[in-house]
Formats: structure tokens, sequence, C-alpha cells
């Protein structure tokens, strides 16, 4: 899996506005291409760490100064805290 694969939802979170962001899993596979079944399956693939090389997606929404706030699997959505620094980043 290749880090660039996420770029595009880099991007997005990059333009969106400031506040909170809600996608749904359908609008993030428009912007990257089909997702893990892992990211339906399991909670902790949206987990905000990029420790490894199992979580590079992570980079995209922490690059952009944004966290994973909730995932709804049930409704296939998720929402992104709003922008913010991060020490580190």
């Amino acid at each position: 899996m290749q880090v660039a694969k996420y770029d595009p939802l880099f991007r997005h979170l990059c333009r969106a506005p400031d506040g909170r962001v809600e996608l749904t899993f359908d609008e993030i596979e428009q912007l990257v291409g089909p997702l893990p079944v892992a990211a339906a399956r399991q909670h902790g693939w949206w987990a905000n760490e990029t420790l490894g090389n199992g979580h590079v997606q992570a980079k995209a929404w922490l690059n952009a100064g944004r966290e994973v706030e909730s995932v709804d699997r049930a409704r296939r959505t998720v929402t992104f805290t709003a922008a913010g620094w991060r020490r580190g980043a």
C-alpha cells in the first residue's frame, strides 16, 4: 500500500472548511478508490496513528491537521475534527 493512494483525501481535507468534516465511505472511495475490507470491519483502521507501515491512510488526515473523531460503520460515515495545528506534524 502506498501513501500516495490517500493523497486525494489529504487534499480534500485541506480544502474543506475549517470545521468538522463528515464523509461517507463512498465519498472517500470516490477520492482514493476502493477502501480495504478492514475499513468497514475494524474500527482500528481509522486510528489516529502512523506508527509502523499499517496506518499509512492516517497520514492523509493527520497531515491535513485533522483526526478521526468518530466512525459509524453501520452508516458508513467518518467524522473528522475541525482543522488544527498538531505538534510534530
